[in-house]
């Protein structure tokens, strides 16, 4: 499946800002099952410098410097990109997750040790017993761990409700686990510290989801967005996307952006700027099928 993605981020702020500096991950990877056809990005006000580099986890990342006062900033990233079927393995192939756990312990070091750096905590995903707690249901003696990670995936999607309202970048995961309420974001990190409190190497990831317009609608141009999910190292099969949001292991509806620790390491767009005050943000993604 080819796909055309349209992704414009628009800040207006209350007060001129002088200096901006901005990171973005808006570059779809090249995978396996994933190729770049084209990528543009464009901004304005005009930048004074653009840089494009790779970071520690391989994503493509832009830096883009503003100068001079601007009330509004507007990001514009077009991408192409060809989407194939996924090789996943029978759920039962891979090994019983306390084969995972002991490749995986904080004193060995092997062939799996770069997939192993996803077993620590990182700054948004703590380690608490409570996540342990409740992952351990789904990981019982001698289980395959893909099988038991997607039953751990369908209890989050089953248990928390999907609530714009109810959180933001900055909510912490405890409250997110109490509430029971949260985004896509939300979960994905939250599936993640479960894994990682068992010590399974698990990794979030950023990208996009081609949304399907209910029966007999129009579909809305600008209503996609970006979404999250995350993968799981289960040994010689390699990394297995899951998504808690939905319920179903990402195919060709997934576009991949980026990866990391969480959501700071994989954000589709962040910056630090010098004046201002309150801002108001917008967000538009189309995600269309050719």
């Amino acid at each position: 499946m080819r796909y055309s993605i349209s992704h414009q981020t628009v800040y207006q702020y209350h007060n001129a800002v002088s200096i901006a500096h901005h990171v973005i991950r808006q570059t779809p990877r090249e995978l396996p099952y994933q190729q770049r056809l084209d990528y543009r990005l464009s901004a304005e006000p005009v930048p004074a410098l653009v840089d494009s580099h790779e970071d520690y986890f391989g994503n493509l990342v832009n830096f883009v410097m503003i100068e001079g006062p601007h009330q509004q900033l507007i990001v514009d990233s077009k991408s192409s990109v060809e989407v194939t079927p996924r090789v996943v393995p029978d759920p039962d192939a891979p090994p019983p997750w306390e084969t995972i756990q002991e490749l995986c312990r904080g004193d060995v070091y092997n062939a799996s040790g770069e997939a192993c750096e996803f077993v620590f905590p990182s700054p948004l995903i703590p380690q608490r017993q409570e996540f342990a707690d409740y992952a351990k249901s789904s990981f019982s003696e001698g289980r395959p761990v893909l099988v038991a990670g997607m039953e751990l995936m369908r209890r989050i999607h089953a248990d928390f409700t999907f609530d714009p309202q109810a959180t933001t970048a900055a909510t912490p995961l405890e409250q997110v686990f109490r509430q029971r309420r949260g985004v896509c974001q939300d979960f994905a990190q939250l599936q993640i510290a479960c894994l990682r409190a068992l010590g399974l190497p698990a990794r979030y990831v950023s990208g996009y989801l081609e949304t399907v317009p209910p029966p007999g609608q129009a579909r809305l141009v600008g209503a996609d967005a970006s979404h999250a999910w995350l993968q799981l190292w289960c040994g010689e099969a390699g990394w297995i996307d899951l998504d808690p949001t939905n319920d179903l292991l990402p195919a060709e509806r997934h576009i991949t952006l980026a990866w990391g620790r969480d959501f700071a390491d994989g954000s589709p767009l962040r910056g630090v700027l010098v004046g201002s005050g309150s801002h108001q943000l917008k967000v538009a993604v189309d995600v269309v099928p050719l």
